[in-house]
């Protein structure tokens, strides 16, 4: 099997024919798609049986409760035979084509894994994202993808849709999820393959259609779960200390870390009060853990209305709660 294209199901019943339209346009008798069907509670499972009928190369797999997208990506995994491996979402479609270019693509490279733009959806609305990498098309180390602080770069980009990886890569335990995190664990996923695969590459192939901000997402919801980006910045900070280069890199995860609470806490009136000073009180926990000096460097040279904003927050986080 040429290619494995993991797909989780959760209660998208209303998206899946928009989906399995586009897979149509993108058959080939050595591609499969794994759909984990994730105990939902709607329509998706018998949608599914009805839609795959026909698409060569389907497999179903199911749940018997729902444990979340990052166990449905790793049940995916292991039932994919494909000699590369990549991951869609299931409100999300693809142009007609596209899995063959990725695959010639990648081939064509010889790299572990490839990155590539998308298209963003709100509505009728369509615009293209680019990935932060200006390196196009060249074979090169993940690791100097990552810096430098400041400056969005590739792990800023933390679609694990948006390309293709080499089997390999699985083989060493760098495809899996972090089961714990409900969200936020892409970034997880994209730090780690970044610091520990040995070559990739960007391209500015367009192919994914991916619906943004659709209102059931998790992200603007009243649940716990929305808080699991902090869980996820406290892994990647604590696996980047680790690091051989943890010199070079920690200023970067933490300069990401800043902007990624910066945003969630100026966002913070969508949520309810309590979650609200949830949210305040473990973001000031999660920079008190980071390294000091790396901290200060950053609210230092970075964004000032950041830096405001952060270092009020740790003075007097019940008054920026409240």
């Amino acid at each position: 099997m040429k290619l494995s294209v993991i797909i989780p199901c959760y209660n998208v019943s209303a998206h899946l024919p928009t989906l399995i339209r586009s897979l149509h346009g993108n058959l080939r008798s050595d591609f499969e798609f794994v759909f984990v069907e994730d105990a939902s509670t709607d329509s998706t499972g018998d949608a599914l049986d009805e839609l795959t009928a026909d698409l060569p190369g389907a497999r179903v797999v199911r749940h018997e409760v729902n444990l979340g997208l990052s166990a449905a990506r790793n049940t995916g995994l292991a039932h994919a035979e494909g000699t590369y491996l990549a991951w869609l979402d299931a409100d999300d479609w693809i142009g007609p084509g596209y899995l063959d270019q990725l695959v010639r693509v990648i081939e064509r490279l010889g790299c572990e894994f490839v990155r590539t733009d998308h298209v963003r959806v709100t509505g009728r609305r369509r615009t293209v994202v680019r990935s932060p990498e200006t390196r196009r098309n060249l074979v090169i180390a993940p690791r100097s993808a990552i810096t430098p602080p400041f400056r969005s770069t590739s792990v800023d980009y933390p679609m694990a849709w948006a390309g293709v990886q080499h089997r390999r890569l699985a083989e060493r335990g760098l495809l899996t999820f972090d089961e714990r995190l409900a969200t936020c664990a892409d970034r997880h996923w994209v730090w780690r393959l970044h610091r520990e695969a040995e070559s990739f590459a960007t391209v500015g192939l367009l192919g994914v259609f991916h619906r943004h901000d659709e209102p059931d997402s998790l992200s603007r919801l009243n649940d716990p779960r929305h808080l699991h980006f902090l869980d996820a910045l406290r892994l990647i900070m604590t696996e980047t200390q680790a690091d051989r280069e943890a010199e070079l890199l920690l200023p970067k995860a933490v300069d990401a870390a800043c902007a990624l609470i910066n945003f969630h806490v100026t966002k913070r009136a969508r949520l309810s009060l309590e979650m609200q000073r949830q949210l305040v009180e473990r973001s000031v926990e999660t920079l008190d853990a980071m390294p000091s000096d790396v901290l200060d460097y950053v609210l230092d040279h970075g964004s000032p209305r950041r830096r405001t904003l952060l270092t009020r927050m740790r003075r007097d986080p019940a008054a920026l709660a409240a």
